[in-house]
């Protein structure tokens, strides 16, 4: 989800005071005795080729082809990886 320029700035002009939090819970102790730190997985770039009608049909799905790609990959791994276990 992309978010406009105009509306980010309208977002953080928001007095604190003008901001529900009613429906978030607090964090006790019992949160921090189970929480985990979690590495975000990083991107390589690359430069790949692949055949053009498979980079169109990608394209042709819009914004985030290249993250569907890598979904796709993803994927592709993990059910190779299970299988090989």
């Amino acid at each position: 989800m992309t978010i406009s320029r105009k509306r980010l700035e309208e977002l953080e002009n928001i007095p604190e005071s003008a901001i529900d939090t009613s429906d978030i819970p607090e964090l006790d102790a019992s949160f921090w005795e189970t929480a985990q730190h979690v590495q975000p997985i990083t991107k390589q770039a690359i430069s790949l080729r692949v055949d053009r009608d498979v980079l169109d049909w990608f394209k042709s799905q819009g914004k985030g082809c290249q993250s569907l790609m890598n979904a796709v990959l993803r994927s592709y791994v993990e059910h190779q990886i299970k299988n090989s276990q």
